[in-house]
Formats: C-alpha cells, sequence, structure tokens
C-alpha cells in the first residue's frame, strides 16, 4: 500500500525523500494551491545536513545557502561573550548551513518532483480527517478554502506533517488551546550589507529581554545578505493572539530598543532601518505530548514538536525525524509498530529540546551574563569562565544530539554501517 502524508513542508517532503530511497511509495496532500518560497532564515545543524547529503542534496545546499563558519554571542554593549567554530571547523564531518526556508523549502520540493513524478505532490488539497482499518488507514480530503470535499482515500499509514497548527494534532487533543506563548515577539527581516565578523557568523547580541539574532544566507555585491531577527519581551496582558500569525511588522514597534547598538563588527540601527520588509511573528511552541502515535496515524515535525526558534533546531529536528520514520517503516513494514518504534526514538529527546528552548536554550548564556555585568564588562574573563562558557554550549549540544564526538562516531540513520 502507498503511505500519505499530510503536508508538503520541510518536513513532508524530507520524508517523501526518505521513502523513496528505501524503495516505499508515498503520497503527499498539501492545503495551499502552490507551493511557494515563503519565509526567512533557517540553520541546518551537522546532524540534518547529514541525512541531506545521503539524499544527495550536498550540491544543492552549497548553491542555495552558506556554510556557517561560527556562533557567536555578545552583550548589549557589543563586546564579545564566547565565539565557537561551527560545522566542518568545529570538527564535526559535516557542516552547519545558514540558508533562506523557502529556498530550502523548494529545493525538496523540485527533488521529490524529479525523483518520484510530479503527481505525488497534490496540492489544494488538505487532510480532514482519518479513520483506522484494520489494514490501514482512510483518509478525508477538502478543499481547506471551500471547504469543499475532495473524497476519500486508503493507504497504509497516515503521518501527520502539517506544522505547528496541525489539523490532526487539533483532532488527537481537542483540549489543547492551540500553541503557546512565552512572552516574546519577534520582528524579522531581510537586508544586504557588509560581511561581518567571520563572514558566516551566526551572532546573537543583548538578553532574552531585548535581543537581536543575525547571520549571512547568501553572497552577494552589497557583501552579504543578513537574514535578522529581533526579540522583545512585552507585558503579560499583550494580546499576541490579536495579531497575524505572520503580518508586515512595524519598525516603530522595536527600532528604538536597539537605536545604540552600532557596533565595531556591525551597525544594527542601519540594519533595521534599510531592511527590504520586515515581519512580525509570536515566538510560540506546543506542548510536549506523551503519545504521537494513535493507530495506523503518528505525528511529525512541528505537527509533534513544534519549539522556540532558538538554538536553530526546528528545522533540523524535522529533518530527523523524517529519517528515522523512514527507517521504522523500512524495518519494521507500514504498519503500527513502525510508527511505534519511530515514536520512542524520537520523543523523548525532542520534548526535552523543546523545554530547553523555553529556557532560552544555549541563548541562556546571554542572561547569565547580563545580570552578573548590567553595566557591561572589559573582558570576559571578568564575569565568566573559560570553563563555564565552553560548559554551558556542551550541555545545549548533549541535548540536541550535536555532541561532535558521538555524532561523527554515529552510524547513519538509513545505514546500519558504522559510519
Amino acid at each position: 500500500m502507498t503511505v500519505l502524508i499530510a503536508g508538503g513542508g520541510i518536513g513532508g517532503l524530507a520524508f517523501g525523500l526518505s521513502l523513496h530511497q528505501v524503495g516505499v511509495p508515498f503520497r503527499i496532500f498539501e492545503a495551499v494551491e502552490e507551493l511557494r518560497p515563503l519565509g526567512v532564515g533557517i540553520n541546518l545543524q551537522p546532524h540534518a545536513v547529514r541525512e541531506l547529503f545521503e539524499l544527495g542534496l550536498e550540491d544543492r545546499l552549497d548553491e542555495i545557502g552558506l556554510r556557517t563558519k561560527e556562533v557567536a554571542y555578545f552583550s548589549a554593549h557589543g563586546r564579545e561573550i564566547w565565539r565557537e567554530p561551527r560545522g566542518l571547523d568545529a570538527g564535526y564531518r559535516w557542516p552547519q548551513f545558514s540558508i533562506h526556508r523557502g529556498l530550502l523549502h523548494m529545493a525538496l520540493l523540485d527533488a521529490v518532483r524529479t525523483r518520484c513524478g510530479t503527481d505525488v505532490v497534490q496540492t489544494g488539497v488538505a487532510v480532514s480527517d482519518w479513520t483506522n482499518l484494520p489494514d490501514g488507514v482512510e483518509v478525508a480530503l477538502e478543499d481547506r478554502k471551500t471547504g469543499k470535499s475532495k473524497g476519500t482515500t486508503k493507504g497504509s499509514v497516515l503521518i501527520a506533517a502539517d506544522g505547528i497548527n496541525s489539523t490532526a494534532r487539533a483532532k488527537l487533543y481537542p483540549e489543547e488551546d492551540g500553541a503557546v506563548w512565552g512572552g516574546t515577539m519577534m520582528w524579522r527581516g531581510v537586508t544586504d550589507g557588509p560581511a561581518f565578523l567571520s563572514d558566516c557568523t551566526v551572532a546573537m547580541s543583548g538578553k532574552k529581554d531585548v535581543k537581536f539574532v543575525c547571520y549571512p544566507i547568501a553572497r552577494n555585491t552589497e557583501g552579504v545578505r543578513i537574514n535578522w531577527i529581533a526579540d522583545l519581551t512585552m507585558p503579560p496582558d499583550y494580546d499576541w493572539r490579536a495579531q497575524d500569525w505572520s503580518r508586515e511588522g512595524a519598525r516603530t514597534d522595536f527600532a528604538q530598543h536597539f537605536k545604540d547598538w552600532s557596533f565595531d563588527w556591525l551597525d544594527i540601527p542601519e540594519i533595521i532601518e534599510t531592511a527590504e520588509n520586515v515581519w512580525e511573528y509570536p515566538m510560540v511552541d506546543r506542548e510536549p505530548l506523551s503519545q504521537w502515535t494513535h493507530g495506523n496515524m503518528t505525528l511529525l515535525g512541528d505537527a509533534a514538536h513544534a519549539m522556540y526558534p532558538i538554538g536553530s533546531n526546528g528545522a533540523s529536528q524535522c529533518i530527523l525525524d523524517a529519517r528515522h520514520l523512514a527507517r521504522a517503516l523500512r524495518d519494521h513494514g507500514e504498519t503500527q509498530d513502525a510508527l511505534m518504534a519511530y515514536e520512542d526514538v524520537r520523543r523523548d529527546s525532542v520534548n526535552a529540546l523543546v523545554l530547553a528552548n523555553r529556557g532560552d536554550g544555549p541563548d541562556k548564556i546571554l542572561d547569565e551574563v547580563a545580570v552578573r555585568a548590567p553595566d557591561g564588562f572589559g573582558t570576559i574573563d571578568e564575569v565568566m569562565s573559560a570553563e563555564e562558557l565552553d560548559s554551558h554550549a556542551r550541555r545545549y549540544k548533549a541535548i540536541a544530539g550535536m555532541d561532535i564526538e558521538t555524532l561523527n562516531a554515529s552510524a547513519s540513520i538509513l545505514d546500519d554501517r558504522a559510519a
């Protein structure tokens, strides 16, 4: 039979490519009529890049993204707190990529259509419901805009990769109140500007209440195309639900908080002022679940474990889900046993990452330094030792499955041979 996938985002497409790799037929149903390169920058960590390389996408990633060289943390005064190499420069066997989310999405879509046929992804069709059968699953399809039925189809299993506002998850857990807001609003933009630091650095400045994140996602005649995020913690009574999920933002709502952040390595007020557009988002996640699999269906990616965009792990974890689930279906057949095997491998570890990100993940170091040195510092060793800084970074890598030695020595997810 055929694996049915609800959602043609990064997770659903990576899963489809992985199923093709192991010889399992599939169909993807995507609610929107036309898939387009939406979004802004993201980072792909080495454990996920490894999987995309094994899908034959190394050259494509190099065409559309940049290999990240380092991550660096700075105070609100622009003073360096911590800097460490990333990807190949850190000793991983695979790079980290800074990349436009929409271009990655289109690269995966092109690969699916080229390898598996143009009709394997059906757009303008949403999975609205499903029924577990003794030997599979039957799904109901609809036009999301009109609510008109588009019939039913049967398959071996249903994989709900339909995002943070998952229809499938809402049916499984109707008592949930949707996304969970932690108090932060984000304004995001892309600006053509000068290269800074290593020229492929992910830089974070400030602290949780007022934070600026930036990194290049492409090179151009201006130097680099800089993806940036400005975070502000809002009052408890702020009505974040009144905001559109993704709407055009106003610089006047946040730029004044960064007006003095003109550093010798980057002029942040200028980057904000000269952005092409600014978009506004609430920083939200979903509560960790104790169960993903229900009969012959399970959840994948943000539908299962949407997390704060801290530590650059959201898209990476979707890709890891896809690979582990493809392996489980290969090894156990298109059965509930396979879905449970996948969940057993993934659920607890990724739930721990969701909670770690709620605690500000690796960015917590900014808050700790701000508490110890609210008026700034000369050099970081006046505030925190190198050993303490390194220990903080290592803790998050372990939670995220990014420990260098462990990852380098691990076997491939879809290849039982030693790496």
